[in-house]
């Protein structure tokens, strides 16, 4: 498919990319507005990650069903459906006056930025061609590594200056905008060939089980590890996924994750890593933007822009991968990486009442985010080691759902243990986020030791088939 005649190619491009950077902000935008959600709304403090978690784990379970979905019913069918299903849910949000209302709404809302943010990426890949695909390519990949930064920002100014109810209204008037521009802007398209089969009982078994097992981990808090309503979601879950995985092994046809690519030692390495990553990493804002609110103080602007060296560091290490793995290679950009996400944890664990922004927060963020950066591609390029060509975009799909199944995993873990640990003082909610940095530096450990198993070899080509050797008395062939 080819830019209609009657689009001009920026516009397509700007439409595109605005879908995608309405996806990513939502991931962030909420983290530094969790205080004020909190207060208005009466959450507790182990409940209030379900904020975060519900859009996180609905985005992430059905994000590769989202790609299939594209292809199947037309790209800009599922764009339109996508953003549609995102607004309403936004708008929803931005009315809730119950803690389950906002919930349910940021988990429908997780739903329509998967069906949204890979018919973004297909729109960009089928619209444009040859020389003006890199650069679309170039402004999509800046949008989604750069909204998580402006999220924070944004949601720092609206929650100060307006109301942290803005952080959902603003999607309603941009996401109508965005779906009449559609109709005027894009063509319709669908794969040629033989089409997808959509695994639709795959997305609801991983989904139900995540959603369970987190479930689970946070009524530890309240009742305990015995208790039925922990044992049994708890159980429920790992059924769940159990099922989930002999269903993508035995009975899918078009699984959406195919088992097989873990045969690949690279594959599995590079996919454990970047869960354990996940999960010592995406906490990690929760945790600083509650530290810079409730213990310093912060207004929910200051904080919002404390996170922004972190981001352009982050911003850096990534872009320096390529520079770095023709020097290194891959594996010791995907070991060091880790390795001073460990650092950064460990030096946050140690956060004061009276904290510095320098000292006790801008160095070890900077460490974490940059470690972050640079493992990010060696490890996306590990994850595609062997994988065959036609199946590059699956696999770059599963790498990233690993990430964000990583990150709720670990918040659900990180946010229970920290409310066993706080309490009312600043002394005592300081002790609760210094032991969630603290394991969240043992995930990042993990990651560390997962990553010396990988393969030497991994992200170079293969090498090609021996070829035999001729005999040398060997007699020639007649003609």
């Amino acid at each position: 498919m080819s830019v209609p005649k009657h689009a001009p190619g920026w516009a397509v491009l700007t439409l595109l990319c605005l879908g995608q950077l309405m996806v990513v902000l939502d991931v962030s935008i909420v983290n530094v507005a969790l205080p004020a959600i909190r207060a208005d709304l009466g959450f507790s403090e182990v409940g209030l990650q379900w904020v975060v978690n519900s859009y996180a784990l609905t985005y992430c379970g059905f994000l590769l069903l989202g790609g299939r979905a594209a292809d199947l019913f037309g790209r800009r069918r599922v764009f339109v459906a996508g953003l549609a299903l995102f607004t309403l849910a936004s708008l929803a949000g931005a009315v809730a006056q119950d803690p389950a209302v906002l919930v349910i709404a940021r988990s429908v809302q997780g739903l329509g930025g998967a069906i949204l943010s890979p018919a973004t990426l297909t729109l960009v890949t089928t619209t444009f061609t040859d020389g003006a695909r890199a650069k679309a390519m170039a402004a999509w990949s800046a949008v989604a590594g750069g909204g998580a930064a402006l999220g924070s920002v944004l949601g720092g100014v609206l929650t100060d200056l307006i109301d942290w109810r803005w952080i959902l209204w603003v999607n309603v008037p941009i996401g109508v905008l965005a779906i009449v521009a559609a109709y005027l802007l894009l063509g319709e398209s669908r794969a040629e060939g033989e089409r997808p089969r959509l695994d639709l009982l795959g997305s609801l078994l991983v989904t139900a089980g995540l959603i369970a097992v987190a479930y689970g981990v946070v009524n530890t808090t309240g009742e305990g590890w015995g208790a039925a309503g922990t044992l049994i979601p708890l159980i429920g879950g790992v059924v769940l996924l159990g099922w989930f995985l002999f269903h993508e092994e035995r009975v899918a046809r078009e699984p959406l994750m195919p088992l097989r690519f873990f045969r690949t030692r690279s594959v599995t390495v590079a996919n454990l890593t970047m869960f354990w990553l996940g999960c010592a990493v995406i906490a990690h804002f929760y945790f600083l933007s509650l530290y810079m609110q409730n213990v310093l103080h912060y207004t929910p602007l200051a904080a919002g822009l404390a996170f922004l060296p972190g981001a352009a560091v982050m911003t850096i290490g990534a872009y320096s991968g390529p520079a770095l793995m023709k020097k290194a290679g891959l594996r010791p950009l995907v070991i060091f990486g880790p390795v001073l996400v460990v650092a950064g944890l460990v030096w946050l664990s140690f956060i004061p009442v009276q904290g510095s922004f320098v000292t006790h927060l801008l160095v070890p963020m900077m460490l974490v985010t940059f470690g972050t950066g640079v493992a990010m591609m060696p490890i996306g390029f590990a994850a595609m080691t062997g994988v065959e060509p036609r199946e590059t975009g699956l696999a770059s799909g599963m790498i990233n759902t690993t990430r964000q199944v990583g990150g709720a995993v670990g918040l659900a873990v990180l946010a229970t243990i920290a409310a066993t640990r706080s309490g009312a003082s600043a002394q005592a909610l300081v002790d609760g986020y210094g032991t969630a940095f603290l394991i969240g530096g043992g995930f990042a450990v993990l990651a560390v030791l997962t990553s010396l198993l990988m393969p030497r070899t991994a992200g170079l080509p293969a090498a090609p088939p021996p070829q035999p050797a001729e005999s040398p008395d060997a007699s020639p062939s007649p003609a």
